[in-house]
């Protein structure tokens, strides 16, 4: 158990380190939402394709099928410049199971020196364009600063939300309130 956690933390140790020089490449260039943007594209990549995931996450491929396949993608999605370069070294040195870590990072630095602060809100089913700016609207009253909101779908929550914001978290989601009715129903009987 404790060398899964150490792993963990090795790999985000990693991922903290390239996001970091990343981030000061991009700030010393003037690039950082160019950049952002193109992680952004990437990770979209990552999201839709369980192929690209596998090459990424995959001790089985050699670094240069590696660079190799990442170039093609990244020329296809039109991923150019700095990222382009990051992902490409970051291939080149066999870390590409830490780059999902390294784009969180990376984000978490751009929003940090823009001032907003990050939130993740996990809810039952896809909400409306309407019902995200309300959920940011309302965050923002909570944090005093702008809020980026990453959402999660999970639909075992049946209703309600979770919003994960810094080191705060509060979970207003349905199934757990049914869960705590539950265990209060077993405690009484």
């Amino acid at each position: 158990m404790a060398e899964g956690g150490s792993q963990g933390t090795l790999v985000s140790g990693v991922a903290q380190r390239y996001a970091t020089a990343l981030f000061e490449l991009a700030e010393e260039t003037g690039a950082i939402d160019t950049v952002a943007a193109a992680l952004d594209a990437f990770n979209g990549l990552l999201a839709e394709s369980a192929d690209l995931t596998r090459l990424i996450e995959s001790p089985a491929f050699t670094a240069e099928e590696q660079v190799a396949a990442i170039k093609a993608v990244l020329a296809k999605a039109g991923i150019t410049g700095i990222a382009a370069n990051f992902i490409g070294l970051v291939a080149s040195k066999r870390r590409l199971f830490a780059l999902p870590g390294m784009i969180a990072g990376y984000k978490r630095l751009a929003a940090e020196a823009k001032g907003i602060v990050s939130a993740e809100v996990t809810v039952a089913e896809e909400p409306t364009a309407k019902r995200v700016d309300e959920i940011r609207a309302a965050l923002k009253g909570v944090a005093g600063k702008d809020v980026d909101v990453s959402i999660k779908i999970d639909p075992a929550l049946i209703g309600g939300l979770i919003v994960k914001m810094g080191s705060r978290m509060v979970d207003a989601s349905l199934k757990t309130k049914l869960n705590s009715i539950r265990l209060a129903m077993k405690e009484v009987g």
